[in-house]
């Protein structure tokens, strides 16, 4: 026998930020994480992952960051630097970068190299300015399309790519189809959890005739 549950309601309007952010990075998962390089213009290069990240369109192909500003309500180094120079590269995390990845997220001082720190090699663009991370398996060279400051303490990045690398092992490039247990990508949960993407089945959508015929219409 199936055991019956309610449901909790959250009026957004009577969270604050902190407590609708639990809501959502608990439940919204697992997301994607883009770790992004990007070079200020005095050619200090930055990383920093992000999870508010994902794909939203393919024509033209726009990718789409969630970049939230520092406490005084200032910019980070990585929007900062995409302001400036318009560009901005988003590496693919995988299980073999997981630790390398954290390294880069930590608060570090303004002008220190994330990538040195965490024993990774930048690799120069070579569509954009900035660099992209050699031993990450899959990276996206971005233009920035557009910013939305959607508040005092958020800006919503979107970039449109302009290149791909991808490690030979993962694509066919004759079908572009990827292989997903080659790539082994991270995603976030809430809190400090990691998920992985090798629980994988398939499921093909089935057709509207075989859904009528299954329910007898």
């Amino acid at each position: 026998m199936t055991q019956k549950t309610g449901y909790h309601a959250f009026d957004f309007a009577e969270l604050t930020a902190r407590e609708a952010y639990k809501v959502m990075i608990g439940t919204i998962v697992p997301r994607p994480i883009a770790w992004v390089t990007t070079i200020s213009t005095d050619g200090v290069v930055n990383a920093a992952p992000y999870s508010f990240f994902n794909c939203l369109s393919a024509d033209p192909p726009i990718l789409a960051l969630g970049v939230e500003n520092k406490p005084d309500k200032s910019l980070k180094d990585t929007a900062e630097n995409i302001r400036m120079t318009d560009c901005f590269t988003v590496n693919i995390v995988d299980r073999a970068n997981v630790e390398a990845m954290a390294v880069t997220a930590a608060g570090f001082a303004p002008g220190v190299d994330e990538l040195e720190m965490a024993g990774l090699t930048a690799v120069p663009g070579d569509s954009v300015a900035c660099p992209r991370i050699a031993e990450a398996p899959v990276a996206f060279e971005c233009e920035r399309y557009l910013g939305i400051a959607v508040s005092a303490s958020r800006e919503i990045i979107l970039g449109r790519i302009l290149r791909a690398h991808i490690r030979e092992d993962i694509i066919d490039p004759a079908t572009h189809y990827s292989d997903h247990a080659k790539l082994d990508a991270l995603g976030r949960m809430g809190g400090n959890g990691y998920a992985g993407t090798l629980d994988y089945f398939d499921l093909p959508t089935p057709s509207a005739e075989a859904v009528l015929a299954a329910r007898g219409v």
